[in-house]
């Protein structure tokens, strides 16, 4: 490991309040680390919109470089369009383009009659538009609503052929998923970097109950890792990083140079990873 890995942090739209208030103080603590960029979510079908720009146009006046996502779902290509222009008017130049959820998470996916009908044609016209840096969602795990791995593997390709600079990964917790998956990806001539999504456990509860919908495999050795620690925050919280520091050191010496983090908005596990790793605030670094 010759090099500190880059990084980046995701985030979700607080709501307004004393929550909001943490936001800041963890966004500032995690840009602290120097990450390539922050990004922020979208609600299902969307519904976050507004406030998911408010909250990148805040970051962009903290001085963090912020990436909104843009989903397609739900919306005519006008309104998604205005959107990107939005942005674009804002000084907001990054953006993790996605289809995005089905509003309560219902049923499969059904493009809009008016809308974009998958993310490489959202993604083609982002470049048109042009100047935007585009990072996409891939799934090592396969997505859940595809038809095969081979056919989410040639689905990632065409997004990355219409223009993405970059691909995520939904989280996984074996480094071998990772490792089998890139190696898939280049054999299918995709060059681009394929970062890795990286989720520190919280809670583990839900975290089971997210991975189910979203495909994720949880092995047994975590079950048995965690098992026992709901009632011990403190524990589990040594745990967790450990267990994600040690997933990533596992992936860096197999020439992993990119990960991003699920935050969930708290910055103490996703700060101590980085620790872990080796990265230090650019500052400290210098002394």
């Amino acid at each position: 490991m010759t090099r500190s890995p880059v990084i980046s942090f995701e985030f979700f739209p607080p709501p307004e309040g004393a929550a909001e208030e943490r936001f800041w103080q963890t966004a500032e603590r995690l840009n602290g680390l120097a990450p390539q960029f922050c990004s922020v979510t979208y609600g299902a079908g969307g519904t976050t919109r507004d406030r998911t720009f408010g909250i990148v146009q805040g970051l962009k006046a903290r001085g963090i470089e912020a990436a909104s996502h843009l989903t397609l779902v739900g919306a005519p290509r006008h309104e998604v369009d205005a959107v990107a222009e939005r942005l674009t008017a804002a000084g907001i130049r990054r953006i993790v383009a996605l289809r995005g959820d089905m509003p309560n998470m219902a049923g499969g996916f059904e493009p809009h009659p008016e809308g974009y009908r998958d993310t490489a044609e959202l993604v083609a016209r982002l470049k048109r538009i042009g100047g935007f840096d585009i990072s996409v969602g891939a799934y090592p795990e396969t997505h859940p609503n595809a038809a095969s791995a081979e056919a989410d593997l040639a689905h990632l390709k065409r997004k990355l052929d219409a223009g993405a600079e970059r691909a995520i990964t939904q989280y996984f917790f074996d480094a071998e998923v990772f490792l089998r998956f890139r190696d898939r990806a280049r054999a299918a001539g995709i060059t681009q970097p394929i970062v890795a999504g990286v989720l520190p456990v919280t809670n583990f509860a839900k975290l089971l109950e997210f991975s189910r919908k979203c495909g994720a495999n949880v092995p047994a050795w975590l079950h048995e890792r965690f098992a026992g620690l709901d009632d011990d925050p403190e524990t589990r919280a040594l745990v967790a990083a450990h267990t994600a520091a040690d997933l990533c050191q596992k992936l860096m010496r197999e020439g992993v140079e990119d990960f991003h983090f699920y935050t969930l908005n708290r910055a103490n596990l996703s700060y101590a990873v980085c620790r872990l790793l080796g990265i230090r605030p650019p500052l400290e670094e210098a002394a």
